[in-house]
């Protein structure tokens, strides 16, 4: 049984770790503009929308790899409550015109980031399942 919870980390890991990368490259190549003004409104320092790179970049590699994985995963856990908090609060109440949740997907990024964070990385990773992070 071990091997198929190990398995069922690693889709956790490499689905969350892919889809939020996604993002990340996007910022990569259309630069921090909107994020800075997004945190300029919110009246935050603009050297926090940097952070957005860690969350949306760094964090999903480490996932991908296995590699400090629970810190990578809390990494994911606080930039998308920032997102919530900066970009989605009025929706949080929402229902989409599916009948859904307006924030589902945020909330399944934030729900399984959390869950690997409580998980760690399994043994399939560079980690292994003994790592104190993993």
């Amino acid at each position: 049984m071990q091997g198929s919870t190990d398995l069922g980390k690693l889709v956790l890991r490499v689905v969350l770790g892919v889809l939020i990368l996604f993002h990340g490259v996007s910022k990569l190549m259309h630069g921090p503009g909107y994020v800075l003004g997004v945190v300029a409104h919110a009246g935050l320092p603009s050297i926090l929308a940097y952070g957005v790179y860690i969350g949306e970049v760094a964090a999903p590699v480490m996932l991908l790899l296995g590699l400090w994985t629970r810190i990578g995963a809390l990494i994911i856990v606080i930039n998308m409550i920032v997102a919530l908090a900066l970009v989605h609060l009025a929706q949080l109440t929402s229902l989409a015109d599916t009948g859904g949740w307006a924030l589902e997907l945020q909330g399944m990024y934030l729900g399984t980031a959390l869950a690997i964070a409580l998980l760690g990385a399994g043994r399939f990773s560079m980690g292994g399942s003994n790592g104190r992070w993993n």
